[in-house]
This record gives C-alpha cells, structure tokens and sequence, in this order.
C-alpha cells in the first residue's frame, strides 16, 4: 500500500462489532448491544404485547438507531419467555443462565439472585467462577411479581410510577395476609374502609412481595436483587435488606440483567469460532 493510501485508509473509521442480547419476558422485552469491549452502546426496552417477534424487532430497530444505524452486529443471543420468537438471533438460552451470567459481570463472587419479574420470581445461586449451583422458580400465580403490584395499584386508583414514593414515605404498613391477588384485592377494600393510610397499604403490598421471594428458598450469603420490579421500585431492594439483615446488592439497570447476559454470551462465542 502506498503512502498516500495508507494515509486515506487511516482516515477511514473502524466499524466496531456489535454482539446483542435479547430478553423477552411475559411482561417487558429488553434488548442491548455491547462492542467488543464489554460497553453497552445502547439498550431498549419495551412491552412485549401479544407479537413477540414484532416487539424484539422494534427494540433492535430503535436500538441501531441509537448507535447510528449500524448493523454490524456479530451474533445476536435469545432469552426469557419468548426467546424462540426472536427471528434474528443466532441462538437461545435459559432466562436462568443469561441472568446468571449478567450479574456475574457486575459483581464477580458467589451470590445467590433474586429477580423478581413482571410473571414469576427466580432463585439462582453463583459459585465463585459463576458456575450455576442450583435455582428455583416461582410461575404458579402473580403473587409477588410485578403482575401482583400493578394489580394493587389499579386496585387503588394509582399509576404504577407513584407506588415507590409513597412507600418511602412510611415505615408503617399493612400485612396482607393472603398471596392470592384476588383476595388480596378485597383485603385492601377493608383497609381502605377502616381509613388506613394509601402509603401504609402500599408498602405491605411491597412487604408482601418481598414475602413470597423469602420462602421460595433461603437466601443465603450475598444476595443480588435484579429485574424489572426493582428497577422501578427501589424500595423494595430496601425492604428485603431490613427483611433478611444484611445489605442487598442492586446492579446497574437491573431490568437489563438478562439482556446484558445474553449480549455477554453473544460475544463469548462470537471469540471462540
């Protein structure tokens, strides 16, 4: 190559691969792009609706706008619910094994993660080279899930966003005797009723949720709280520290958690072909 093209050639930009994770759940779909670095260049998350395929389209459209159009993308890794549906993925994994993965690239030592989800609630332990030991799973109903809390919030006439303030203004609350949404439905009528304050009964719903998660499985040593429910309800994470004595970690955007891990392995395969 002769100066004047090497001197052309240098001025031209290295395109940067991209490797992308996809985590469709019941409720939300959650898309990332990492470069070859391990840096998110853009994230996206949307509800997932009744068209899965189309939804996981949309978040990786609007995510390649954010980078600039690119569509350098590597390799694209499935998870959650609905990862079959992801027509431009060039494999599929476990929801268990993606959000393992992402929470051991936060915080690298043995943890046991607890996600709460939009439809279930999962219990996985780490050893200390991320190495899944065992989890748990929680699908037979919406109590203590995100389902249950949006289900409390219509109950009392709120937005699902004013749920966390008012919680943080209390540390009184209600106990909700029964898991069962519907039942709890009408327990909050009675509470209503008797003139109890809504922050009260607001952070038993949250206590409720973090009751459910503790007799699913001990949590034993560090716990890690991800998923969509803390994301957007911090105090929650705060409730199960007072709950189990001892501080909970939260990682960076916890919703992404099984995204950033499904991007995480997209890149770990693309390096070994």
């Amino acid at each position: 190559m002769s100066g004047e093209e090497q001197e052309k050639a240098s001025k031209v930009p290295s395109v940067r691969k991209l490797f992308c994770g996809v985590d469709v759940g019941a409720s939300a779909t959650k898309l990332i792009l990492l470069d070859s670095e391990r840096k998110v260049r853009a994230k996206v998350v949307r509800p997932s609706g009744v068209d899965y395929a189309a939804t996981a389209k949309e978040c990786l459209d609007q995510a390649a706008a954010e980078v600039g159009g690119s569509r350098d993308i590597a390799r694209t890794v499935s998870t959650g619910y609905g990862r079959r549906n992801v027509n431009f993925a060039d494999a599929s994994l476990t929801e268990i094994h993606c959000h393992g993965v992402g929470c051991y690239h936060h915080i690298p030592r043995p943890i046991t993660i607890v996600d709460i989800g939009g439809q279930d609630n999962k219990v996985i332990r780490l050893d200390a080279s991320g190495q899944r030991l065992d989890f748990k799973m929680n699908r037979k109903c919406a109590a203590g899930t995100g389902a249950f809390i949006e289900e409390m919030a219509l109950r009392l006439g709120l937005d699902v966003g004013e749920m966390d303030p008012l919680a943080r203004t209390t540390e009184e609350a209600v106990r909700l005797s029964s898991f069962c949404t519907v039942f709890a439905k009408t327990e909050i009528l009675a509470h209503l009723r008797k003139g109890i304050p809504v922050a009260e009964i607001v952070r038993g719903a949250f206590m409720s949720v973090i009751q459910r998660v503790v007799e699913m499985d001990p949590l034993d040593g560090e716990v890690v709280l991800t998923g969509g429910v803390v994301e957007y309800n911090p105090t929650i994470a705060d409730i199960l520290s007072k709950k189990i004595g001892r501080r909970v970690e939260v990682p960076p955007h916890p919703q992404y958690t099984g995204a950033l891990g499904a991007a995480l392995v997209a890149l770990r395969q693309s390096e070994k072909k």
